[in-house]
């Protein structure tokens, strides 16, 4: 059956497919896109070869490690389960022949000077006083602030924020879920300080994008991670993750990392906490905020310091 046809439509139907269910795949689906391009243009026939898939993976990134070629793996995994579907005789590894496709890279946890820095920054951008560094001062503040994920932030609309109740609504999220998120006091200020600005460059209806670009419409993630990029360039930060650079999204997981620590300090019940935590940030499992606390030096000691603790009253016990 799939000799009739070409991957690249084979490729389409099984995307059409898979967001017609709710997935989003975003890049799987332009790296999936790619590699059927690949399989076309190179000339190969007939049912899919674990030699063309091994070709495309490894040939498209010669000089990566095993980590990224078994990343590209499991991006092209469930498209190989639907093209042997259609023909039996299609061909894929079905071990991991590069190791495991998943790490958990320390992440660079912000100190609150540098967030009052990258802040400051912004607001510093041209023009003074205008839309542009309103806008970024905003954005980070609001993923420092409240763990947004950076597409949750730009999709955010002037109706979305209720100021009186001091609540975003946060809409068709990563898991295509929906949630309210209370903000801190200071967090509703600033956001009333900002759209006191943003009135002044258009409408702010409720269906009016709350972050516009330079042409009115919706702010890219090119665009914000490029401004970032200069502003972590000009404060001449060390990265102190596992990462080569300071990113954006480590300012969620200093979120999630700093409350955690504080709950610890306070003696809460973690389990509970964590399970509202969760909630909060978007996660569909607990296990996924659990991941965000991996490689933290301070959480690690207080957690190291609170076992200590539990091991030397229970040692008593046992002598008594």
């Amino acid at each position: 059956m799939t000799e009739a046809r070409a991957m690249l439509s084979l490729a389409e139907d099984y995307l059409t497919e898979r967001r017609a269910l709710g997935f989003d795949l975003r890049i799987p689906g332009t790296q999936i896109t790619a590699f059927a391009r690949f399989v076309d243009a190179v000339g190969h026939t007939g049912p899919l070869t674990t030699r063309i898939t091994l070709d495309w993976v490894q040939g498209h990134a010669r000089h990566a490690k095993p980590f990224s070629w078994a990343r590209r793996l499991d991006v092209l995994r469930p498209f190989a389960r639907y093209l042997a579907r259609l023909d039996p005789a299609t061909e894929f590894p079905q071990t991991a022949i590069f190791g495991r496709s998943h790490r958990r890279l320390a992440p660079h946890i912000y100190s609150e000077q540098e967030i009052r820095d990258l802040l400051a920054a912004a607001r510093r951008l041209a023009p003074h006083g205008g839309l542009r560094p309103a806008t970024y001062e905003m954005i980070f503040g609001l993923i420092a602030a409240a763990g947004l994920r950076l597409s949750e932030a730009l999709h955010l609309r002037c109706g979305d924020v209720d100021l009186e109740q001091g609540v975003l609504t946060v809409r068709n999220t990563k898991f295509r879920k929906s949630r309210h998120v209370p903000v801190h006091p200071t967090v509703a200020a600033a956001l009333n300080r900002y759209l006191a600005v943003r009135s002044r460059h258009g409408t702010t209806d409720r269906n009016a994008l709350l972050f516009l670009s330079s042409s009115g419409g919706l702010l890219s993630k090119r665009t914000i991670h490029g401004v970032f990029q200069r502003l972590r360039g000009d404060l001449g930060w060390t990265a102190r993750g596992a990462h080569a650079q300071a990113r954006i999204h480590d300012l969620r997981h200093t979120f999630i990392c700093r409350r955690v620590q504080l709950w610890h300090e306070r003696g809460a019940d973690i389990g509970n906490a964590m399970a509202a935590l969760s909630t909060y940030v978007g996660h569909a499992k607990v296990s996924d905020t659990y991941w965000y606390l991996t490689g933290v030096p301070d959480l690690m000691a207080i957690a190291g310091a609170r076992f200590e603790h539990f091991a030397a009253i229970t040692g008593e016990g046992h002598h008594g």
